[in-house]
């Protein structure tokens, strides 16, 4: 009897498999280089629409939103690129980065005809970018690739990478929703597999849901972390944040955490408790503090591994921190429903800014989860205070300073009209690539199951 190789990570590529590899992606039909899909404001862009069964195996995102200060001089509908990455200080183009852009666009994911997305989150929480603010960072389900020049700026251009396995029976849907008040440009793939056979009964479907408490509600706000008077018994957890809470069966694989921590002393005192099924009290998974459960100790250190680590470390941004935990060794299991939490600070005393995204696998229906409205999701930031700068009044001005205005208004409006038509027009041809995107899917899907005598 021939020996057969296990199936990891490693040996899965050594084995032949009745599966066809495909791609959806944002490429220029034509042949020209325009690759990405525009996004306009209040739309909603269909990324993948795919019949089964079969599994996405890898999603790699690159996006920018871009706002314009001032006209530029490179005509917008000549530019063969979504944004022009020329220093603003040559005068050659005003433009920058949409701070909360990732806050503000939400992905969804839809499995089997389900009308309820089962993922559910701001494009880059969802892709372990906190705070709206882009890291490197490299872990095994997860990567972020950051220039030097974008790293740890509030909507910073990065490039995404998710390797988690969602499988679907008979469909998958992926599609962005833009709620911000100006377009923003999408590059993106999605590999996937297609397979003969529907998928095992017991199969689990992915999920992801994003949450935000902005404020935590301490009682002890300004209470030392770690001093006597924090010595308070937490015997129920009922006040904890909550990274996840879902009925079903499945397994949680993790999450990504970002603090907003005012104190200026530790945010990471809290337990974390997971509840399990039928658990009251003791919770089945009950920790020992929040850098503990994010697998590292004496606080967070300035590391990313495969299955735990730092993406911000509050060291480099003074009062942020960001981390992650997969449990894809450890999945934790629950047949019934799970309630993940952690505390904020020993007993809920630290008032903070929290968010999360869980990650998870679990059986269908999914459960009905919401969102908090775009203005709420805005990330906090550091600003520089304005009060007492001079405003000019152009009507006091000399006769060449006002004409100087007046020329400046007169090309913005000319620019913003030209710049507005090549986005119109790249936004109707997105829409049509969408289209074509799902025919396509469509004929590979089909000869692949004529080869199979489907």
């Amino acid at each position: 009897m021939a020996s057969k190789l296990g199936q990891s990570l490693l040996t899965n590529a050594t084995q032949k498999s009745n599966a066809r590899t495909a791609r959806i992606s944002s490429w220029d039909q034509s042949g020209h280089n325009e690759d990405a899909f525009v996004v306009m404001p209040g739309e909603t862009a269909v990324l993948a629409d795919l019949e089964g069964p079969g599994a996405i195996t890898h999603l790699w995102f690159v996006q920018t939103c871009r706002r314009v200060r001032g006209p530029g001089l490179i005509d917008p509908t000549k530019a063969g690129v979504a944004m022009m990455e020329v220093h603003n200080a040559l005068g050659l183009n005003w433009e920058v980065n949409d701070p909360d852009y990732y806050r503000k666009v939400i992905i969804r994911m839809y499995w089997d005809d389900q009308e309820t997305p089962s993922v559910i989150a701001p494009l880059g929480d969802f892709f372990c970018v906190g705070h709206s603010m882009a890291a490197n960072f490299d872990s095994l389900p997860f990567t972020v690739s950051v220039k030097d020049s974008e790293r740890l700026k509030y909507g910073g251009g990065a490039a995404f990478n998710c390797y988690l396995s969602m499988p679907f029976n008979k469909r998958a849907r992926i599609e962005v929703e833009n709620q911000n008040d100006v377009a923003y440009m999408q590059y993106y793939y999605i590999d996937y597999e297609l397979y003969a056979e529907p998928l095992p009964k017991d199969t689990l479907y992915f999920h992801a849901y994003w949450h935000r408490e902005n404020t935590t509600e301490g009682w002890g706000p300004d209470l030392q972390v770690n001093s006597l008077e924090t010595q308070v018994p937490n015997l129920d957890g009922k006040e904890n944040y909550v990274i996840l809470e879902t009925e079903g069966a499945g397994n949680y694989i993790g999450c990504n955490h970002s603090v907003a921590h005012f104190q200026e002393t530790w945010w990471g005192e809290g337990d974390d408790m997971i509840f399990i099924d039928d658990d009251v009290w003791p919770p089945s998974l009950h920790g020992t503090g929040g850098e503990d459960y994010f697998s590292q100790g004496w606080g967070m250190q300035k590391n990313a591994f495969a299955f735990a680590g730092t993406i911000i470390h509050e060291e480099d941004v003074p009062g942020y921190q960001v981390s992650y935990r997969w449990h894809l060794a450890d999945p934790v299991r629950f047949s019934k429903k799970i309630k993940v939490t952690l505390e904020h600070g020993h007993g809920n005393h630290l008032t903070e800014d929290w968010a999360s995204t869980a990650y998870w696998y679990q059986t269908l229906p999914t459960p009905k989860f919401k969102i908090l409205p775009v203005e709420q999701r805005i990330p906090r930031k550091p600003t520089m205070p304005t009060d007492g700068l001079f405003k000019p009044t152009v009507s006091k001005l000399n006769e060449q300073q006002q004409e100087m205005h007046k020329k400046q208004e007169e090309r913005m409006e000319e620019f913003m009209k030209k710049r507005n038509e090549w986005l119109t027009r790249r936004a109707e041809d997105s829409r049509q690539r969408a289209i074509a995107n799902v025919e396509f899917a469509k004929k590979i899907r089909k000869d692949f199951l004529e080869k199979q005598g489907k």
